[in-house]
Formats: C-alpha cells, structure tokens, sequence
C-alpha cells in the first residue's frame, strides 16, 4: 500500500463546552463572541458521468457533525517513482515519476451520549455503515455506487472521498443494554471528481482568508486594506450575501476571496 494523506482526528481531550453568553449580556457590553464552528462529515450522493469520465458530487444527503472538534490534523501526500536497475551498473539508474497517488484520510470520530442516554450513538455509527453500501438513489441502476463524503470545518472543506472501512468499538453502555459511548475510526480515500469547491487539505488551493469586523471597519475600508481599491466593496458585500452594507454589525465575519472569484481582473 502507497502511503498517502492522513487526517487523524483526535478526541482524546474532552474539554467541557464553553456555556453561551447571555444574549443580554452581549448587548449590555457591545461585545461579539464568535460561533464555535463544529466540524461536520458531509454526505453527498455520487453522480456517475455517463460517458465514463469524471465524476460529480451530487445532492446532500446527510452530516455527522463532530461533537468534539478535532485536536490534531496530520496531512500526507505522496507520489508514486519507479527506479529500474540497469544490469551489471554500480549505481541505481534515475527514477521516473508515474504519478500522483490518490489522497487517503484517516479520522477518529468520538461519541457519547452519557447525558442523554438516547440511540444517538448507534444511529450514528449506523450512519458511517450505511456509507460502505449503495445508495437508495444509485441501487437501481446499472453500476450502484455509495456516497461521497467530505470533512467541512469553518472555511475549510476536504477533498470528496469515498468511505473504504468504519471500525466502531463501543466502550460504554447504559442499564438497558444500549451503547451509549463509542470510538470510530473511519478510513477514506479520494474520489476524482469534477472541480466542486476550494480543496486545500488536497494540496490545491490555499484556505479562504477572512476578517472581522470591529468598531470602525466597513466595507469600504476592508476593500482597501485587501485589495487596494475601496470601491470594491460592492462585489464583496455581494460575495459574503450582505444586502445592506450600511447596517454590517461590528463582529460580522466576511470572507476574504481573490479579485478573480470577485470578478475583477
């Protein structure tokens, strides 16, 4: 086996969740905390191409959202060269590279459900199973396929894989019998798929920028300090969906594309 990318996911640190702020509170102070964003395992039903190339990431069939974020992500990427010896020589011939091997990703996903003592963890791990088979839509038809998954997090989205195993071993159970604590390690490799959106786990583009707003900012004076040029606060209000730049709160995140995604050369 080639080695190839990993994503490990470690949940090993089960810090306790920071309590909302007081919705008063936030007023009474003029303060803006950020959302905790949660990473989210993504399902989308696979479309085949007809003609035998590339293939599409379809419609959004479901998400696991992580209940604890991952601690450490390790990324790997390798290529693919063979050296062939030449009879008789004293050294190794050059190696020639053959090609880029396809992304693995690894993540350990951990679930409980010890505060509610609900099916939630086996109706997730189920959920991973059912990723191994085909999907309802694809089962009727000539080459029945499982679906696509990819790890979303904030501003950053992994590349479309499909799942190769899910291994869940539950280490808890409630007094009826029902699993309530589980550890699942999950393995995927990348599906070549037709481009969909940034992939910046993959070696491909970077992750999106972004900035928040604070007391003072606007629209214009971020275009400015980006990218030179204040009037360009009309394609980056369209962008980030703003429909009244006049009214954006201090606090309001805005992401931060390139002039070509804005359509300014």
């Amino acid at each position: 086996m080639s080695s190839a990318m990993a994503l490990v996911v470690s949940a090993a640190g089960k810090a306790p969740l920071v309590p909302p702020v007081p919705a008063d509170k936030k007023m009474a102070t003029g303060e803006s905390r950020a959302q905790l964003e949660r990473a989210k395992l993504i399902i989308y039903e696979l479309q085949p191409a007809s003609d035998g190339t590339t293939a599409k990431v379809g419609t959004k069939l479901a998400e696991i959202t992580f209940q604890f974020n991952p601690k450490e992500l390790t990324i790997q990427k390798a290529a693919k060269w063979e050296r062939k010896p030449a009879t008789g020589a004293e050294k190794a011939g050059p190696p020639q590279f053959t090609g880029a091997e396809p992304c693995k990703m690894t993540l350990e996903m951990f679930l409980d459900a010890t505060a509610t003592h609900d099916s939630s963890v086996v109706t997730t791990v189920e959920t991973l199973f059912a990723c191994c088979t085909p999907t309802e839509k694809s089962s009727g038809k000539e080459k029945p396929s499982p679906p696509l998954v990819a790890l979303h997090w904030g501003e950053v989205t992994s590349f479309a894989a499909f799942i190769t195993s899910v291994n869940a071993k539950y280490t808890l159970f409630s007094s009826t019998g029902t699993p309530i604590r589980a550890l699942c390690q999950v393995a995927l490799e990348e599906m070549p798929v037709a481009k969909w959106r940034q992939n910046p786990t993959s070696g491909g583009r970077s992750v999106r920028r972004a900035h928040q707003l604070v007391d003072g900012d606007s629209l214009a004076s971020v275009a400015y300090a980006e990218y030179g040029d204040p009037t360009m606060w009309r394609p980056l209000a369209a962008f980030n969906g703003i429909d009244d730049p006049l009214r954006v709160r201090s606090g309001t995140r805005l992401l931060l594309p390139t002039p070509a995604e804005l359509g300014v050369s």
